[in-house]
């Protein structure tokens, strides 16, 4: 059985580590880190990270934010530690938290987490036969559905503790050994950029696929 979690509150820690190190340093940083959303708290497991349009800091071509801010995506640009939920495929609910300040594009897709309290509600929502220690919330739309999240938490401040969906970092980023990287899952365009991140040796992770649709051969991008 999953034990509740005890909210906790680090001393320094605040959205202004998300906006530290970009999109890819905003990405390690949320490694470990808590969502909480009513009873179903996550543990991130496996991160994307997406950057902006082509005269941003970042230029992203696989970003939501690559052609400019429109209704569906204003979310991410900004402030950093708002969550951007889109309907993938008409069916699947992806988070997002964003990571730069007000105007500035950016965000950070979770992947994948690791079901830390609430197992009756996820077991409702996902279906009992799944294997807990896999796939309850593996890929980003299963851990959408996880935590019960709908389009009407798009643009959530995380860190307001009062808020329906939010977030607690690790007092301490996650460095070294801790971390696996490589590139990003499902993307057509800039399908070898580096940006995928995951806690090595979670069992949560998720499989790496590689779009049918991106270039067959390409210099791996930092």
């Amino acid at each position: 059985m999953c034990r509740p979690v005890k909210r906790r509150h680090h001393v320094g820690v605040d959205v202004r580590d998300l906006e530290r190190g970009g999109p890819a340093g905003a990405a390690v940083r949320l490694l470990g880190g808590i969502v909480t959303a009513g009873e179903v708290a996550v543990r991130i497991a496996e991160v994307e990270a997406y950057g902006g349009p082509i005269d941003s800091s970042w230029p992203d071509a696989a970003s939501h934010s690559f052609r400019g801010a429109t209704a569906r995506n204003s979310v991410m640009f900004g402030p950093a530690g708002r969550l951007y939920v889109y309907l993938s495929y008409g069916m699947h609910l992806c988070m997002n938290v964003t990571c730069g300040r007000a105007g500035t594009a950016g965000a950070v897709l979770l992947r994948a987490g690791e079901v830390l309290s609430g197992a009756g509600v996820v077991e409702t929502r996902r279906g009992a036969a799944r294997r807990w220690a896999r796939g309850a919330a593996s890929g980003p739309g299963n851990l959408g559905r996880a935590l019960g999240v709908g389009l009407q938490d798009n643009g959530t401040d995380m860190f307001d503790a009062s808020a329906p969906v939010t977030l607690e970092l690790l007092s301490r980023p996650l460095t070294g050994s801790a971390v696996g990287s490589g590139p990003r899952v499902g993307v057509s365009q800039a399908a070898d950029r580096r940006w995928r991140f995951w806690m090595q040796g979670s069992p949560a992770v998720s499989a790496y696929r590689r779009s049918p649709r991106a270039p067959s051969t390409g210099e791996p991008e930092s």
